[in-house]
């Protein structure tokens, strides 16, 4: 998984616990995409101080991915909700039956449901 997607990811899922200081910095960083002099420079501290503020929270983030593992699990569920999809889809183009078609739409909704409930 690409460096920044997973950050995000863990962000999103975990971010909630940091100290409002470590969110601001990292959410620059992960989601506005400034570099550390640019953080630095609004918060009136030290390029290094950025620096090594992200990596704690990088630590602190994956520390808690490794207790809980909600972005794993919500990374396979989104996993075998596309694989269900992907299996209705070909039972639908094998079987014509209308009475198989209205109960495979209705898991198709479903998985739908879900997927955007993530």
């Amino acid at each position: 998984m690409e460096k920044i997607v997973r950050k995000s990811l863990l962000y999103d899922f975990y971010g909630e616990l940091l100290t409002e200081h470590q969110k601001s910095i990292y959410e620059d960083i992960v989601m506005n995409d400034l570099s550390y002099s640019e953080i630095a420079a609004l918060n009136g501290i030290s390029r290094q101080g950025v620096y090594d503020l992200v990596k704690r929270c990088d630590k602190i983030l994956e520390e808690y991915e490794d207790k809980l593992r909600l972005v794993s699990k919500f990374l396979n569920a989104r996993e075998k909700l596309s694989e269900l999809t992907q299996l209705t889809r070909e039972i639908k183009e094998k079987n014509k039956s209308a009475e198989l078609a209205e109960y495979i739409d209705k898991i198709e909704k479903k998985s739908e449901e879900i997927f955007e409930a993530f």
